[in-house]
């Protein structure tokens, strides 16, 4: 029999915690310990779960095999990179990085140490965007909205970086094409960031991307549609729904020739899935399902926008 894996969590505030948890819930998995910069949260933490707490998280990197990275966005390169170069697997919470240099310098070290670096753009575990995956063909048009109420995390980094980055990866890992246009624009309004934004992609195959982020919406919504030749696909990500509409000969939908369905999904815990898909990607027995060359991409293309809302305001 295998020995558990060993493993550690960097940063256990809002999101961290969760990962520890998921890690302690898995049966071979050991939780070595927990790192926060706040000893009391460390030590709160790892008192809950019967682990370990460090008031600093090079304590703990001689003790694990793999870690989460759940650190402020602007912490993740120096700690992704100390993880890397003592040789662990490592799983970040998304953006990997602040900067296009920070990804590659991620990204070349994890493949130098033949290590997984994984990224946490947790939505493609979402068991509705899985089926509406299986079922894009040709992407023609797709739109986006993902509204949220204003919330003191992820405020330092621009919306796009922070919320629009999902939608971001979703359509570079639907659209088998290169972006040739970006055009974009976006407000600050409650912080020193861009705090709502837009942007119009348009790709080498003809393909559009419409996408809208907000943290400053007074209601939540986080809506991804696709239109293709003979059908529509829309996730409803709160209401955990998949709309297709397709031409069928016969059907009897909302107009002649139209079938229209509506698939909801139970309840479910995407970041244990996350969480298991990283084990076992380390294991062997899983493919990971979002690499840090998917992250690198989408991080490139939010800058990208993000820079082209600067020249816009010039």
């Amino acid at each position: 029999m295998s020995q558990p894996l060993k493993v550690g969590v960097i940063g256990v505030g809002y999101l961290g915690r969760f990962h520890a948890e998921k890690y302690a819930a898995l049966p071979d998995v050991d939780l070595v310990g927990v790192a926060d910069l706040n000893p009391d949260q460390a030590a709160q933490v790892a008192g809950a779960l019967n682990t370990r707490g460090f008031p600093d998280y090079l304590q703990l990197l001689p003790l694990v095999e793999a870690v989460s990275v759940a650190v402020s966005t602007t912490a993740h390169f120096p700690v992704v990179r100390d993880c890397l170069e003592r040789g662990l697997q490592v799983l970040v919470e998304k953006p990997l990085a602040v900067t296009a240099a920070e990804a590659d310098t991620l990204v070349d070290l994890a493949r130098d140490k033949g290590r997984l670096l994984m990224v946490g753009h947790l939505e493609r575990f979402n068991s509705a965007m899985e089926e509406l995956r299986a079922k894009v063909t040709r992407p023609a048009f797709i739109e986006s909205h993902r509204l949220s109420f204003y919330k003191e995390r992820g405020i330092d980094v621009d919306v796009v970086l922070d919320l629009m980055i999902h939608d971001l990866d979703h359509v570079l890992s639907l659209v088998p094409s290169p972006v040739q246009e970006i055009r974009a624009a976006g407000v600050s309004v409650l912080t020193d960031k861009v705090d709502l934004a837009n942007v119009r992609l348009e790709f080498a195959d003809g393909c559009i991307a419409n996408l809208t982020a907000s943290r400053m919406s007074f209601k939540s919504m986080r809506k991804f549609r696709l239109f293709q030749p003979d059908a529509y696909l829309s996730v409803d990500f709160e209401a955990r729904e998949l709309t297709m509409a397709s031409r069928q000969e016969g059907a009897l939908g909302p107009l002649p020739g139209v079938a229209l369905e509506t698939k909801r999904f139970p309840q479910e815990d995407v970041l244990f899935k996350e969480i298991s898909n990283f084990v076992a990607a380390i294991q062997g027995r899983e493919e990971p399902r979002v690499t840090g060359e998917d992250g690198r991409a989408a991080l490139s293309l939010a800058l990208d926008i993000i820079g082209a809302m600067r020249k816009a305001k010039v």
